[in-house]
């Protein structure tokens, strides 16, 4: 195996966080700003790329730092490794209410895809990089599907998912449609598309978005019932003057501050 070998233990419910022992020499790679906690002896430090070895040289490097970006992720990764004689552990904490998948690449021939914001951590050899979609309509009109992540490797990764998580797994030729916000990751044999919602009516007025996610198996999809995106929008609509007007109860309006 290229990547390392990790222990690992999620804890918490709504707000959870992973906990990773590594044993001398081990690493593993997150997304800056997601680190909770580390014992004396992890050495924490910030790299371009990925650290998987798979981008050699400046140049290399720089390649795959701008993919990131592509991704709207940040230009760094941050590698934790432990430089102790005895097991030290270091945790990662989910960036808003949700679950943390862990995620074995060698039971899924060595590759997934996923939305650009659920990758969390992963051992240090699993390399990430962009999923570009073969359809044009996907490129047009994917919205949060259009650019992916991939991560592929033999080692363990963690997806953060908001909400509830649940896992589909699609025989050959069957298909779903989902949200495009609420597909969180897919297995590589797994056919994606982008489909706009018939009906002008339904598009207008269905509350639902123009566009909705297709999956065609055969292969395991994993969805979430809350995106961070649709949670943000329902907090700034809350927050605009008047946004909750008609929330709470009917005598909420009278004791609002605006009627005072």
């Amino acid at each position: 195996m290229n990547a390392h070998e990790i222990e690992y233990e999620i804890y918490g419910s709504e707000m959870q966080y992973v906990e990773i022992a590594l044993d001398p020499g081990e690493s593993v790679i997150a997304e800056a700003g997601s680190m909770m906690m580390m014992e004396s002896d992890i050495r924490m430090e910030t790299i371009f790329g990925d650290g998987s070895g798979s981008e050699h040289g400046l140049m290399g490097k720089l390649m795959g730092a701008g993919k990131r970006l592509l991704t709207g992720e940040s230009l760094f990764m941050t590698v934790f490794t432990n430089e102790g004689r005895h097991k030290e552990k270091v945790a990662f904490a989910s960036p808003y209410p949700g679950r943390i998948i862990p995620v074995d690449l060698t039971t899924l021939s060595g590759r997934i895809i996923c939305q650009k914001d659920a990758f969390l951590c992963a051992a240090k050899g699993v390399s990430l990089g962009i999923a570009f979609q073969k359809r044009i309509g996907v490129g047009f009109f994917g919205g949060e599907g259009f650019i992916m992540q991939k991560v592929e490797g033999d080692g363990l990764a963690f997806l953060h998912t908001g909400g509830t998580v649940t896992e589909r797994v699609l025989g050959p030729g069957e298909m779903i449609r989902v949200d495009t916000g609420c597909l969180v990751a897919l297995t590589h044999g797994v056919d994606y598309d982008i489909e706009f919602v018939k009906g002008i009516k339904t598009a207008l007025f269905g509350g639902e978005g123009l566009f909705f996610a297709t999956l065609r198996g055969p292969g395991r999809v994993w969805l979430q019932s809350l995106p961070f995106s649709r949670m943000a929008d329902r907090i700034i609509a809350a927050s605009r003057p008047g946004g909750r007007k008609n929330e709470g109860s009917l005598l909420g309006g009278f004791f609002d501050g605006n009627n005072r």
